[in-house]
């Protein structure tokens, strides 16, 4: 049943852990609205029979006596606050409440810029080289320190992020000048990349495949160009071999 509703309403490929929980809650809001709309078009209709001129040629002051409309607003309310605190409330907390340990996860950090998204991963001492304002430049966009040796191994991507299906991932957004926004949506999540912040985002990809990184947030002329990110969901082993022959390249990218 719930397949077909999504079908119905035309829901995106969805490739994440938690995306199946907003789905259902999109799923869940146009059933309500769907009866809404029924419930009260009945309504109109049975108002325009039942209070029709022929029937009621001289206007009556009091109007309805009964307090069923009354008792419809109180359910539809009762109905909508069950989505919001046992539905929605739930899945922000879980999205906002911390990403789960990431030793044996992916961890990125992503810097957006008009008008592309900067991917860096940490080498294979798994941890991310020293940072500093004073570093940024056209070349080394993440800020990195050339004389600390943990940022020696740290690898670099244009528009092109690798992460391991069934294992976390958690992604580091900011942005190098205007405010862009993070989205893919085969995995259900959006971030807005703020100058000066470093937010965190996780979930867990479930299908191996290639998915669209978009922009969500109008920059600039080129926005259209922010489309051309790439999430690459690959199996660990692939992904190592991606990592290694990344090492062997250099990083992809430069402290110059």
């Amino acid at each position: 049943m719930r397949e077909f509703i999504a079908s119905r309403l035309n829901l995106p490929v969805l490739a994440s852990e938690h995306g199946r929980s907003v789905d259902d809650l999109i799923i869940y809001v146009h059933l309500l609205m769907i009866v809404l709309f029924a419930g009260w078009l009945a309504y109109f209709a049975y108002a325009l029979f039942r209070f029709r001129r022929s029937r009621n040629p001289k206007a009556d002051y009091l109007g309805v006596r009964n307090h069923a409309s009354n008792y419809i607003e109180v359910a539809v309310a009762i109905v909508e606050g069950i989505l919001l605190l046992g539905v929605a409330v739930p899945l922000w907390g879980k999205a906002v409440g911390g990403p789960p340990e990431t030793v044996d996860g992916t961890r990125v950090q992503i810097v957006a810029q008009q008008f592309n998204w900067n991917i860096r991963y940490p080498g294979k001492d798994k941890e991310f080289g020293k940072q500093e304002m004073r570093f940024v430049n056209s070349t080394n966009v993440f800020g990195l320190d050339p004389d600390d040796p943990k940022a020696k191994d740290d690898i670099t991507t244009v528009d092109e992020m690798h992460v391991v299906v069934g294992k976390p991932v958690v992604a580091y957004i900011s942005s190098k000048d205007v405010i862009h926004s993070f989205k893919v949506i085969a995995m259900r999540v959006t971030q807005d990349a703020i100058p000066g912040m470093r937010i965190p985002i996780w979930f867990v990809p479930t299908k191996v495949g290639h998915y669209q990184i978009n922009c969500a947030q109008l920059c600039g002329n080129g926005h259209s160009a922010m489309a051309n990110g790439i999430l690459v969901v690959e199996s660990q082993a692939d992904f190592d071999t991606w990592i290694d022959a990344k090492s062997k390249s250099g990083g992809g990218g430069s402290l110059e």
